[in-house]
C-alpha cells in the first residue's frame, strides 16, 4: 500500500525527536500537521507540515483539527521527557502525558482516526531483570515518567479494543545525535539528557559535568546505556506507519543498538571527537536510574525491517557536536 499523498498529526512536532520525523515523512511523501504548544519545542524546527501552537490537552482544538484535516494517522511525540523532572515534579508528568494522552485518544475514537505510533520509552521496563531487555521483558518502571508513558501505553491498549484504534508502541533506549545534514539537533535551553550536557562543558557553557553516580555494578562504576541516532527512530516511525497500512497488529517495538555504553566510555568517545578534555564531578546518583539499559531490537528488525544507520558511537556523537558548533545557542 501506497503511503504518499497521505497526512499525519504529529503531536510534539516542534521536539526533538518530533521534527526529525517530519523529515522522514516528507522524504516518505507525507504531508504533516504539527501540534505543538512550543513549551520545549521550537517553531525553527518545523521544516515539514503546518505548525497549529496548541495543547493536546484541548480537545476542541484536537477536533478542529480532525475535521478540517484528511488525518490518515497519528504520530504521538507530545510529553514531558525527564526522569529527574518526573520525580521532583510528578503531577507535571501525569498531566502531560497521562491525562492530556488521554484526551488525544479520545479525540482519534470520536474521529474514527486508526493509525497511532506512540513515542514511547525503555523506561516502562524499570530496574531489568535480564540483559538485553527484549520486548517480553515485564515493566515495572521506577520512575513517574516512566510510569506515565507505561499508562498511555495501556490505555491506546483499552482504545483498540472499544474503537478500534491500532497503536504500535516505538520503546526508544537513549536518543540521541542530530541530523546528520545539520538541519536540526537539540535544543538545550533545559537539559538532562548526557550527550548534550557533556558537550556544552566542552564549549565552555558549564564550568564541569556531574557524573550521578560512580558506584554502579558497572565495569567502571558508572551507569551504562544504550545509545540511539534520532535520525534512526524516524526511520522507525516511516516503517511503523508502513506496517500498520499494510494490516500489522498493534504492538510495541524496543529501538536500540544492542550496545552498552558507560558515561565515562561516552565521554572519552567526545573527548575523542572535540579534541578537548571533559572537567567532571563525582555525583550521588539520581533516583530513577537503572545501572545498566541494554535493548533488543530484533522484533524491529524483523518485523519492521527497521537497521540503524547511524550506530557507532562516535559518529553519534560526531553530528551531535556539528549540531552545537553550528548552534551554539539552540535555535
Amino acid at each position: 500500500m501506497t503511503l504518499k499523498n497521505k497526512t499525519a498529526l504529529v503531536t510534539g512536532g516542534a521536539g526533538y525527536i518530533g521534527s526529525h520525523c517530519l523529515l522522514s515523512l516528507k522524504e516518505a511523501g507525507w504531508d504533516a500537521v504539527v501540534i505543538d504548544n512550543l513549551s520545549t519545542g521550537h517553531k525553527e524546527a518545523v521544516l515539514h507540515g503546518e505548525l497549529i501552537v496548541g495543547d493536546i490537552g484541548d480537545g476542541g482544538l484536537l477536533d478542529e483539527i480532525f475535521t478540517t484535516n484528511t488525518i490518515d494517522a497519528v504520530l504521538h511525540f507530545a510529553a514531558s521527557v525527564y526522569v529527574g523532572e518526573s520525580v521532583r515534579d510528578p503531577a507535571k508528568y501525569y498531566r502531560n502525558n497521562t491525562v492530556n494522552g488521554l484526551t488525544l485518544l479520545e479525540a482519534m475514537a470520536r474521529h474514527d482516526v486508526k493509525n497511532l505510533v506512540f513515542s514511547s520509552t525503555c523506561a516502562v521496563y524499570g530496574v531489568p531483570e535480564r540483559i538485553p531487555i527484549d520486548e517480553d521483558h515485564p515493566k515495572n518502571p521506577i520512575s513517574p515518567y516512566g510510569y506515565s508513558k507505561m499508562v498511555f501505553e495501556r490505555m491506546a491498549t483499552d482504545f483498540s479494543r472499544s474503537s478500534g484504534i491500532r497503536p504500535v508502541f516505538l520503546r526508544y533506549f537513549n536518543a540521541t545525535g542530530a541530523d546528520p545534514e545539520g538541519r536540526l539537533g537539540k535544543d538545550c535551553e533545559q537539559e538532562e539528557q548526557l550527550v548534550p550536557l557533556v558537550l556544552q562543558t566542552v564549549l565552555g557553557k558549564r564550568d564541569s559535568l556531574t557524573i550521578f553516580g560512580s558506584d554502579y555494578p558497572t565495569a567502571d562504576g558508572t551507569g551504562v546505556r544504550d545509545y540511539v541516532h534520532v535520525s534512526d527512530l524516524a526511520s522507525a516511525h516511516i516503517l511503523a506507519l508502513e506496517y500498520l497500512a499494510n494490516g500489522g497488529e498493534p504492538g510495541a517495538f524496543n529501538l536500540g543498538n544492542g550496545a552498552g555504553h558507560s558515561v565515562r566510555e561516552l565521554i572519552k568517545t567526545v573527548e575523542e571527537v572535540c579534541g578537548k578534555p571533559v572537567n567532571t564531578i563525582d555525583g550521588p546518583r539520581r533516583e530513577g536510574d537503572p545501572a545498566t539499559l541494554i535493548g533488543s531490537s530484533e522484533k524491529a528488525f524483523k518485523t519492521l525491517g527497521w537497521s540503524p544507520k547511524y550506530a557507532d558511537l562516535k559518529t553519534i556523537v560526531e553530528t551531535s557536536y556539528r549540531w552545537s558548533l553550528a548552534h551554539p545557542n539552540g535555535y
